[in-house]
């Protein structure tokens, strides 16, 4: 039952869920504003108290994972190396002694220095691998094996270990040990040749999907998975998470398109690739842009009224053509203009905003999103990042980011 790429799995330290008689009551108390305080988020059991979680994982898809863990209330020790620890400690800018993504992605966690080419640190990892639940590491394939870590040799110790393995493109393949990074992986997924604009360049991406969407995430669904099925059969498993392959899924409808029509998408010649008019960025008279989605007939016919321009109606025949009109209604009037006359209609349409008006926007603000905080060595204070973990599950709210090496194995082993 314990074999790679599946998830058979007992916690042994991890709380038994809930019976369906304290659901409902669970339910109740749960379903909260996301900004409730610590106090009421401490009043419950953290849903992964108990579980212990080492971390051999740097930068950002293993750290997002790990956090993910730390804040639904597990024991997280990351495993640093002496003197530089994990390299994001070294970005700008500083937030303490440390960068400021550091602090983020690292809140909650403890910090272990083990020079893991030493033997004898070799061995105390070991040690705290033989109490651990989780593992998680993000080493290209066949270094944790050489370090005397790997998946075989950690079960033997440990039968019990979740292993996650997350790495760009898996395990194995011919791909396996090629160096790369999120950009590599969305232009070999056939993501980044959609976003072509009209002179044929792809767009450079700006979110981290690759690290985030197919690393962290994939990452933590599958842990859990492999807890909730190790409470059945008390094995764990290991799981082998590439991060290239978790980006298929965001083209779904590419993949079905292609595979049952022989429609493969174009950039500009589809739905959400720039082929209607009834999707597009268009261009206002101030330089500001709107993001307008009105896709159903009706939303479209809102847009439409709203320009002032019915007679667009029918944009099967010409879209181009239609969108080239749209376009200059649109630059026509400035942002705020057509904001307020957007207002209270239903046609999805929204001025794009930059990172810092989106934090300030009083929707976010009214829902929470920024108020936990984390708080530097030095004692300043910036909001913690507003993670997927609904309020009653979320643990270690405003805890700090460790330093390097502030704990030691003897004393995490008490």
């Amino acid at each position: 039952m314990c074999v790679r790429m599946t998830l058979p799995v007992l916690v042994t330290h991890t709380p038994a869920c809930p019976r369906r008689e304290n659901m409902r009551s669970a339910m109740a108390h749960g379903l909260q504003h996301r900004g409730m305080n610590s106090q009421n988020s401490s009043a419950q059991r953290a849903p992964l108290a108990g579980v212990t979680v080492i971390d051999f994982s740097t930068l950002l898809p293993g750290p997002m994972c790990s956090l993910l863990l730390a804040q639904a209330g597990a024991e997280v020790i990351k495993v640093e190396r002496p003197g530089r620890g994990d390299e994001m400690r070294s970005y700008q800018p500083k937030f303490g002694d440390d960068s400021v993504n550091f602090a983020l992605l690292n809140q909650g966690k403890r910090s272990v220095a083990l020079d893991l080419k030493e033997p004898a640190a070799v061995q105390q990892a070991i040690e705290l691998v033989r109490r651990a639940d989780v593992l998680v590491e993000q080493f290209r394939p066949g270094v944790m094996e050489r370090l005397g870590l790997g998946y075989e040799a950690m079960r033997a110790i440990n039968p019990g270990l979740v292993y996650c393995a997350i790495t760009g493109w898996g395990q194995h393949g011919p791909l396996a040990d090629m160096a790369a990074h999120d950009l590599n992986y969305q232009a070999e997924t056939g993501l980044m040749a959609l976003t072509a604009g009209a002179d044929g360049s792809p767009g450079l991406p700006n979110v981290l999907a690759a690290d985030l969407v197919g690393g962290a995430y994939p990452a933590i669904m599958n842990i859990l998975l492999a807890l909730r099925a190790r409470d059945a059969t008390g094995l764990g498993c290991f799981i082998d998470v590439a991060m290239a392959d978790n980006l298929f899924p965001l083209v779904y409808w590419g993949l079905g398109n292609g595979f049952a029509a022989g429609e493969w998408p174009t950039p500009g010649g589809d739905l959400v690739t720039g082929g209607t008019p009834r999707y597009q960025v268009y261009r206002t008279r101030d330089g500001r842009y709107l993001a307008a989605a009105p896709l159903e007939q009706k939303f479209w016919e809102n847009f439409l009224r709203v320009l002032e321009a019915p007679h667009l109606l029918d944009d099967g025949a010409d879209p181009k053509g239609i969108r080239e009109t749209v376009a200059g209604i649109i630059v026509s009037r400035t942002a705020d203009e057509w904001l307020q006359r957007f207002a209270g209609v239903d046609a999805c349409v929204s001025v794009v905003k930059s990172l810092q008006e989106a934090v300030e926007t009083p929707h976010f603000r009214e829902r929470g999103l920024f108020q936990a905080r984390i708080t530097s060595g030095d004692g300043r204070q910036i909001p913690s990042l507003p993670l997927p973990i609904a309020p009653a599950l979320r643990h270690n709210v405003h805890s700090t980011a460790p330093a390097l090496g502030e704990a030691t194995p003897a004393s995490l082993a008490r």
